[in-house]
């Protein structure tokens, strides 16, 4: 048997509070009734006219609802019998990764044609010889204008002759701690911190200090004593949307940070790649001591991996000249063609419609993570963590550890991150990074978000084993 959802007794007028095309709001709409259970698996969804009706909108807007829900695996058609909710569906031999922490797809985005006619506008005013060739100077004319362009929120007005293009944000890292330390030398650092930072210290021979924190960040007074301690010269932050805690250092500590930096002549490696998804960010450190950091952003983070582009600003020429040497012993250059992808949205505005596409399924996701997961009373997603991020940190009840965690998931087809994977020594808080963009498909998200509470919620089997 199914359940008949009427109009009466589902409020689908709610959809038309939604931004968009009004299809897509429909269609939102219906994901979300799925999500809270509203509508369940065997629901039966009002005859198309009917629901144009009571919507007021055209019976062609509402056929395209339903066909894009289709799609996304929503509904399925039963002949004359009507349209359908779908039961979801586990793939069990199939990961569902929750720990890469990329963009999620936006939604109502075309990403094909977009690739399409960026190649095919490149090559229409581009020599093909040229995108074949070296490019060892850090990014054209055009390429550093796009990286002003694209830095102007977070930074300002900037002169293209301190932004460096570069070939990700993970090589830029690797190339500052070069021109910055030396081998041996101690770089403050918070005690939980981005992955890529860690692997960069330790392969190029740096050590890293783990700085005293609170929700806000570093601990001004535990930073200048780490700084006389240890005699460091330079300090790692990732102030913004932070990676993997999801929360945002205020103004406040941040122009503390400063203080001490200028008082104790400190260099600041800031990395900043989830500022564009920010609503009301702060202005980052790079915009307060010009003077002494080294700003990376990166397009990894906030439109797709793919373009494999980031900027990094640098204090003056000098600090760029000696920034692009160690960059060069690095990796020689950015890939020509998608460095190039980057420049041309940038400047035709298809960045700028892609990031707000990313940041409203971003928000979609966060909203969907939260009604999954809190209900389970894990006192657990931090409330100073925002809606806005691409992933979300999950402190952990007492019975898991994050590696018990980790295993058990794994078996069950789920792949999340350890917050030993963050952290400097032993990590202080049992803890998992749950990202929520490497998952193509948001229903799959959520089959995946309620696997793992099915998981977090059955008990630590290592800890209730027999021992035989």
């Amino acid at each position: 048997m199914t359940r008949t959802s009427s109009i009466q007794g589902l409020d689908w007028a709610a959809a038309l509070n939604e931004e968009g095309p009004r299809y897509l709001q429909v269609v939102r709409f219906m994901e979300r009734a799925i999500t809270d259970g509203r509508l369940r698996p065997g629901d039966r969804l009002p005859p198309q006219r009917q629901l144009a009706t009571a919507l007021g909108m055209d019976l062609t807007t509402v056929t395209r609802a339903y066909a894009e829900a289709r799609e996304r695996k929503l509904l399925h058609a039963n002949g004359a019998m009507g349209t359908f909710v779908s039961a979801p569906r586990f793939d069990t031999a199939q990961v569902v990764d929750l720990g890469m922490n990329i963009p999620p797809p936006p939604q109502g985005i075309d990403l094909t044609a977009l690739l399409k006619r960026g190649v095919d506008q490149i090559l229409t005013h581009t020599d093909s010889h040229l995108l074949m060739s070296y490019h060892p100077g850090g990014g054209s004319d055009a390429d550093r204008a796009a990286g002003v362009a694209w830095l102007a929120p977070m930074l300002g007005r900037l002169d293209d002759s301190r932004v460096v293009t570069c070939p990700g944000a993970q090589a830029a890292l690797a190339a500052l701690v070069l021109a910055l330390s030396d081998a041996g030398e101690t770089i403050l650092t918070e005690p939980v911190l981005y992955p890529g930072m860690i692997s960069a210290a330790t392969q190029l021979g740096r050590r890293l200090f783990a700085v005293a924190s609170d929700a806000d960040g570093m601990l001004p007074d535990a930073l200048e004593k780490a700084a006389l301690a240890h005699q460091a010269r330079v300090i790692y932050l990732n102030p913004t949307l932070r990676n993997p805690t999801a929360t945002t250092m205020p103004l406040a500590r941040r122009e503390q940070i400063v203080a001490i930096a200028r008082k104790h002549d400190l260099r600041i490696i800031e990395d900043d790649p989830y500022w564009p998804l920010c609503d009301a960010a702060p202005p980052p450190l790079a915009r307060l001591a010009p003077e002494r950091s080294c700003y990376i952003s990166t397009l990894s983070k906030a439109l797709t991996p793919g373009l494999r582009t980031a900027y990094v600003v640098t204090p003056d020429a000098a600090s760029r000249s000696t920034f692009l040497g160690s960059l060069r012993a690095v990796t020689l250059m950015s890939t020509p063609v998608m460095t190039s992808l980057a420049t041309q949205w940038i400047h035709d505005g298809t960045a700028v419609r892609l990031l707000e596409a990313v940041r409203a399924e971003a928000r979609e996701r966060q909203s969907m993570a939260a009604r999954i997961l809190r209900p389970a009373s894990l006192a657990t997603i931090t409330e100073a963590a925002s809606t806005e991020a691409i992933h979300l940190w999950l402190p952990l009840p007492g019975r898991w550890t994050a590696r018990s965690l980790t295993m058990t998931a794994r078996m069950e087809g789920l792949a999340v991150t350890p917050s030993d994977a963050f952290s400097v020594g032993s990590p202080k808080e049992q803890a998992i990074r749950i990202s929520l963009g490497g998952v193509k498909d948001r229903m799959r998200l959520k089959q995946g978000l309620d696997r793992l509470m099915q998981v977090m919620e059955g008990g630590d089997p290592a800890v209730d084993s027999v021992v035989i």
